[in-house]
């Protein structure tokens, strides 16, 4: 599956923006909702050392899984901005079935990984659904938002992928009726 999601994202999204029906209001909101997925997203990438040490921090010290979230977020503006409630559905399958499977099979890997500790913060914080008040831990007391990570995980795409869609939705509120 992991290897499907960016495939599967694309292909769905172009799919979306074929049966969209975009309006000035759904573009505004839905643009305010994926918004908070990419500043989720950026937040997020500033936050982890891939492989190297447990992200505890920022948010991942609300959810285990903050990159996916912010991706949902993205995938709920862009399904509002389509003006198509209907998109909905496809939305919502291609999350579960994809992000699902992907967050438990990261979440196994990460216990191999970090063992204990990564079992520690397992129970205290779920899987993707924010806890309200913040996982504290001692190794990641401290733990900095780092601009270098954004880069080197080029999270820049994905604003640029929402810069494109967003154009694209835009356009088609102009010129398509």
């Amino acid at each position: 599956m992991q290897r499907w999601r960016v495939p599967l994202g694309f292909l769905c999204g172009a799919l979306f923006l074929w049966f969209a029906r975009p309006r000035w209001l759904t573009l505004g909101i839905g643009g305010g909702v994926a918004l908070v997925g990419l500043v989720l997203r950026a937040w997020s990438a500033g936050h982890i050392r891939k492989n190297a040490q447990l992200a505890t921090s920022g948010p991942y010290s609300y959810t285990r899984n903050p990159l996916y979230l912010g991706s949902f977020l993205l995938g709920v503006g862009f399904t509002i901005a389509s003006g198509q409630p209907l998109l909905a559905l496809p939305f919502a399958a291609l999350f579960l079935g994809i992000y699902y499977p992907v967050m438990r099979v990261e979440a196994a890997d990460l216990a191999k990984l970090f063992g204990e500790d990564y079992e520690k913060y397992a129970r205290a914080v779920p899987l993707f659904l924010p806890r309200f008040s913040p996982y504290r831990d001692e190794k990641t007391k401290g733990t900095k938002f780092d601009a270098s990570l954004y880069l080197r995980y080029r999270e820049y795409q994905a604003a640029l992928g929402l810069l494109v869609a967003w154009g694209l939705l835009a356009l088609k509120a102009v010129f398509i009726k």
